[in-house]
């Protein structure tokens, strides 16, 4: 099993002249942290106009301060809007290769398509076109990244002239691709690409086995065809944190706000917004009332474990109980969603600590044996799905369509013999 952190960058209001400035570096020391503690990757989200929900805007950046102050931590696009009109394919695989080069190889590159009428509408993106845009984005930025040189394109959503990207990631033929995943649909769209899960729904153990049954078998099936240039097999999945040794502290500082992160999940989907006057957290705080108090009262039982409190939230044996059932059904990582709502800086580096010194050495000692048993057992599948990818041929030099310089008109494009 691989651990991850997991950054949305939220910031629930009101808020003070520095919020903003102390919420990025904070979370980048707490990336430092993990880094120092043996945590396996950081993701960063990149989602726009979400107020309060996340102010990841610029996911690219955050990643690169990330990767200049860890060393062997894997940074990672969890996920990258992809979509042409929130991001040029061509920039988005500029963007990659460099920040796989200042890496060193360090770098996982997750697709996604957006779901809220805040972004979708703000970049003019038609919710109907948003998953083939999204696929056809992704699979000509894995070419961009791989071929010399790019042979141009013309397709639903964005069209370019054939140019070699530059510069090529470290990682060959590209960094490990994932995709956004919510429901057992989009975990068989992930695995017929090829694709990484990134698991963003909170499931239990039987639904958790469900989704890896679905993954793996159509990863092993011949609906498998990878989008990009290799097949990265792997289900990572998202889950609370907050551990401490008595379960109701974990429960004041963690509970909270993992409910405002899904409250928010569903109010930016099914609620009316007002850019520049949000609302999420007041609202949230209206609705909850006196549940918080509720949750920690009942964490202070002997022997609760029935109650409402998230799993992942509870004393550091609660935690690797909770990681053992998902390790058990196939998942190959738990993402911690410890950086939502309001909380506390220090108390999330506490919980890191605990998890590192109580829990990660049971998992730690038996992840190689794992993945190398996993990666003999899918072997022949990965390479019978390879040989299904029906690649892009290279142009010669004498098929590249010439740049020809013009004082009068600008640049001319001379097409010669490329299609």
């Amino acid at each position: 099993m691989r651990f991850g952190v997991f950054y949305e960058l939220q910031l629930p209001g009101p808020w003070g002249p520095t919020s903003e400035r102390d919420l990025f570096h904070q979370a980048l020391d707490q990336v430092a942290l993990a880094d120092r503690l043996g945590i396996d990757h950081a993701w960063a989200v990149e989602h726009h106009f979400l107020e309060e929900y996340s102010h990841c805007s610029a996911p690219e950046v955050f990643l690169a301060a990330a990767a200049a102050r860890t060393k062997n931590i894997r940074v990672g696009h969890g996920i990258r809007q992809v979509i042409a009109r929130y991001n040029h394919p061509a920039r988005t695989a500029e963007c990659l290769s460099t920040l796989d080069v200042v890496s060193d190889g360090r770098l996982d590159f997750g697709i996604g398509e957006g779901a809220t009428r805040l972004e979708l509408h703000g970049f003019n993106i038609p919710a109907r076109e948003k998953r083939a845009w999204s696929l056809e984005a992704a699979g000509a930025i894995a070419d961009m990244m791989v071929m010399t040189p790019y042979p141009g394109f013309e397709g639903a959503s964005f069209s370019m002239p054939a140019r070699n990207v530059i510069p090529k990631p470290v990682q060959k033929p590209h960094p490990p691709m994932w995709m956004a995943c919510t429901n057992r649909d989009t975990i068989k769209v992930a695995a017929a690409n090829g694709l990484g899960a990134l698991a963003f729904s909170f499931v239990n153990p039987q639904e958790a086995a469900t989704w890896s049954k679905i993954y793996y078998d159509t990863i092993k099936s011949e609906a498998c065809v990878p989008l990009g240039h290799s097949v990265n097999a792997n289900i990572a999945m998202v889950s609370a944190f907050s551990i401490h040794d008595d379960a109701a502290e974990a429960v004041r500082r963690g509970q909270e706000g993992f409910e405002f992160f899904g409250y928010a999940v569903n109010a930016l989907v099914a609620r009316d917004a007002t850019p520049g006057y949000p609302k999420l957290w007041r609202d949230f705080k209206t609705l909850q009332g006196d549940r918080q108090q509720a949750l920690i009262e009942a964490a202070k039982r002997p022997g609760a474990v029935g109650d409402d409190r998230a799993p992942g939230i509870g004393t550091p044996e609660d935690l690797a109980r909770h990681i053992r059932e998902f390790e058990s059904v196939g998942v190959d990582q738990i993402i911690f969603l410890q950086q939502a709502g309001k909380n506390r800086h220090e108390m999330i580096c506490e919980a890191l600590e605990l998890f590192a010194a109580r829990v990660l050495p049971e998992f730690k000692s038996k992840v190689f044996a794992r993945e190398a048993k996993k990666a003999a057992e899918l072997a022949p599948h990965v390479e019978a799905a390879l040989k299904r990818k029906k690649l892009r041929p290279a142009l010669a030099e004498h098929e590249v369509p010439i740049v020809v310089a013009s004082s009068s008109s600008g640049a001319v494009v001379n097409r010669g013999k490329a299609s």
